[in-house]
């Protein structure tokens, strides 16, 4: 983890880059510090890759300033303390592991024993020291993401920038490989900024993300942050599943505000210190945050909704409800399936009584 309170390793300043007419980012204020592994995560199209392109000097900002350890990072690319690992790996086919590492280090002019050295200690980092001798096409998909990390990091760069570097990955290496990346980063103390579009890689990795929305930072925080408080409907939605109920403000306080939803009727919340009597706002409650009641009545503080399970989805280690009140709105709800059997969880058709307590509602103005 970073130490938060010490000036930024990598700040974006203003940034703006314009293609013509199209904004790629706008205005972009970024700080990323040292030691943090920090994810970009949105949709395709949103301007998450062009931060990196950026840093790395393939680009060239429109407007705005890019700082590395407070100094402007101006110089071409190949003279930048900063390295990148692209989607495609991009490794020469012709050369095997090790020259396929050792290239950089040739084009620096390192002595050869220096090169050595350097090379034999990233193919142990990434557990290829057996297969130097290998070229690209005889290695598996996982272990040409290896070559191409151990090759990043042979420069021992200050910012080790990752284009979605997954992403050629199934999805079982890909979550394997997003733990041993962790693992990795702490070990070397290296500033990580990773892109992705992949939620649970990107909540999986980082210490931070800034979640993008065109061109511009929608939220910045931990993965917990973002996925228990976001600060906007799209944000919300963006991560993970979510149920989004609008509604008019009936009252609100210190602690709670009641809205009233179509298909639901009031709703209690946790606090909404911009919400305004009679006002829109949308409550953000996750499926997983619902209970399916058995008996008994809901407690203080507690939301209470009952209705019909219209579909049930089985995912292994739990299962996700479609529930239709009698208003004909739905809810999704997850399960977890404790037990074997996934008959044993409500059916389709079934009558459920649903509750919620309002701590575990976002409340969100905009």
């Amino acid at each position: 983890m970073s130490d938060a309170a010490a000036p930024p390793a990598l700040r974006f300043d203003g940034v703006t880059r314009r293609f013509g007419s199209v904004v790629a980012i706008d205005r972009l204020s970024l700080d990323i510090f040292a030691g943090e592994f920090f994810a970009l995560l949105g949709p395709s199209g949103c301007g998450k890759s062009t931060p990196l392109r950026l840093a790395a000097g393939f680009d060239a900002p429109s407007e705005g300033r890019i700082l590395l350890h407070g100094a402007p990072l101006t110089a071409p690319p190949h003279l930048r303390p900063v390295n990148m690992m692209f989607q495609s790996y991009a490794l020469f086919p012709h050369m095997s592991v090790a020259d396929n590492v050792t290239f950089g280090l040739k084009q620096e002019g390192l002595p050869k024993a220096e090169i050595a050295a350097r090379v034999s200690e990233m193919l142990a980092l990434v557990q290829l020291s057996a297969l130097g001798a290998r070229k690209p096409h005889q290695l598996s998909g996982g272990q040409r993401q290896r070559v191409a990390l151990a090759r990043a990091l042979a420069k021992r760069p200050q910012v080790l920038l990752l284009d979605e570097p997954l992403a050629a990955l199934d999805k079982k290496l890909r979550a394997e490989t997003q733990f041993e990346l962790k693992r990795l980063q702490r070990r070397l103390g290296t500033t990580f900024v990773i892109v992705t579009h992949d939620q649970e890689e990107a909540m999986t990795v980082a210490d931070r993300m800034a979640v993008m929305q065109a061109g511009t930072v929608a939220q910045v925080g931990t993965p917990d942050e973002i996925y228990e408080h976001p600060a906007s409907r799209y944000v919300a939605d963006f991560i993970g599943d979510v149920n989004l109920l609008q509604g008019r403000v009936v009252r609100t306080d210190a602690s709670s505000v009641v809205v009233a939803c179509d298909g639901f009727g009031e709703i209690i919340a946790g606090p909404a210190p911009e919400a305004r009597v009679g006002e829109t706002i949308w409550l953000a409650l996750r499926p997983e945050k619902i209970a399916v009641s058995e008996g008994g009545r809901a407690g203080v503080g507690q939301n209470e909704v009952t209705g019909t399970v219209v579909e049930v989805g089985y995912r292994g280690e739990q299962s996700m409800l479609e529930v239709r009140t009698a208003a004909g709105s739905i809810l999704k709800v997850s399960v977890t399936n404790r037990r074997r059997r996934a008959a044993d969880g409500p059916a389709v058709g079934e009558s459920v009584r649903l509750t919620f307590a309002a701590d575990d509602i976002v409340a969100l103005t905009r």
